[in-house]
């Protein structure tokens, strides 16, 4: 199975380059590298991302200073 993240904005909008290159093996290697990389994702205008399995919604956070 591969899992990804896709950027969005608070509305849904799906971000161009809305994904990471790569899809991650497993939830939890898609989970951790987030909880990495979610302060550059936000501070490059992402405002939520929604974990997908294959191309399933899984489901959607906000990316912000609570995280």
């Amino acid at each position: 199975m591969a899992w990804n993240w896709r950027y969005e904005t608070a509305d849904g909008t799906v971000l161009e380059g809305g994904a990471p290159e790569e899809p991650f093996s497993s939830r939890g290697d898609a989970e951790s590298w987030l909880g990495e990389s979610w302060r550059e994702l936000r501070a490059a205008g992402t405002e939520r991302v929604t974990l997908l399995e294959e191309d399933a919604p899984v489901y959607t956070m906000a990316l912000n200073e609570e995280v």
